[in-house]
């Protein structure tokens, strides 16, 4: 026997070798570097005119080919009021005194965040094609979706602002600064869970499925039709900061307290009887909360972003 053929290994048998071919056939998993939150942050400053063109473009996208092309950003909110305002102001004969303000004041807010959240879940999966061939920040494409829905609550604020000429109906002018960080609150939260929940729906595509039957239920929990004060706080009694542990119940309570403007009201009924429809807080009481808000979403902005560079680094691959 010769020293090579010495040398050489034994053949495989027929179990080694299927076993050598799956393990070749396995994905391999990549686990991205550990880029500190800090150097992902920089990165997506840096790349900023990238978002701002994304969100530009996905609002173009959105109406392209249509007649009234961003108009209809205007008029789908304003056909919304309309609806509101014939179903509860005719139809059913809602006794609070312009209460389409008040339902479209919390709606504002919970469309912005809903909106954001369901489309920045599904956004990586969509764009695999960038995602797959060009290199750059990937949270990019989430922060885009809660972008573009926050450029979608401004149109919607507009309208909401030429109903409340219409009715007659002013703001309370003198808090109207509470709603700086009432958006703040919920562009933070909205993105950290966008972030978050993108990169999940990347290995679990039921995701967003999921989380579409979760903001059904959410949007239940918030006092947008109904009134927290009169309707749940003499219910919970000592409980009722339960309630709002839900973020979103002080951001709708804070827009409606802004927007809406009365906190009593007499209703519209031949008895004329008064409600207090919402809490009788002081505006510090809502910035507080919103303050509140804002460092709780910037501690899970920054649990979403480090869980997002853990998962990064296999999205060509699930993709």
């Amino acid at each position: 026997m010769s020293p090579d053929a010495a040398a050489s290994p034994l053949p495989a048998t027929g179990d080694e070798t299927g076993a050598r071919a799956v393990e070749r056939a396995k994905p391999v998993r990549v686990v991205s570097a550990r880029v500190s939150v800090r150097d992902r942050i920089v990165e997506i400053w840096r790349t900023r005119e990238l978002l701002s063109y994304l969100i530009s473009t996905e609002i173009k996208v959105k109406y392209k080919n249509s007649a009234l092309g961003l108009l209809w950003s205007m008029v789908a909110p304003a056909m919304s009021l309309l609806i509101f305002w014939f179903v509860f102001g005719v139809v059913l004969k809602n006794a609070y005194p312009s209460f389409v303000i008040y339902l479209f004041s919390g709606l504002l807010f919970w469309n912005f965040f809903s909106t954001g959240v369901s489309s920045a879940t599904r956004v990586i999966v969509d764009r695999a094609g960038i995602v797959k061939k060009v290199s750059f920040p990937r949270e990019i494409l989430a922060l885009s979706s809660i972008g573009t829905s926050m450029v979608f609550m401004f149109f919607q604020t507009a309208v909401l602002i030429l109903f409340m000429v219409v009715l007659q109906h002013s703001p309370d002018w003198h808090l109207l600064p509470l709603l700086i960080p009432a958006v703040l609150a919920t562009a933070i939260i909205a993105a950290a869970l966008g972030i978050l929940l993108s990169a999940a729906n990347v290995y679990l595509r039921d995701m967003s499925h999921l989380i579409e039957i979760v903001l059904q239920a959410w949007f239940w929990a918030c006092p947008v039709v109904y009134s927290f004060w009169s309707q749940i706080q003499p219910r919970l009694g000592r409980l009722s900061f339960v309630y709002l542990l839900n973020p979103m119940a002080p951001i709708v309570l804070t827009s409606q307290r802004v927007i809406y403007g009365h906190t009593y009201v007499h209703l519209t009924t031949p008895e004329h009887t008064g409600i207090q429809i919402l809490p009788p807080w002081s505006g510090w009481s809502y910035l507080l909360m919103d303050s509140i808000l804002v460092v709780a979403g910037l501690v899970l902005l920054w649990v979403a972003l480090t869980v997002f560079g853990r998962l990064e680094g296999n999205f060509a691959e699930e993709l």
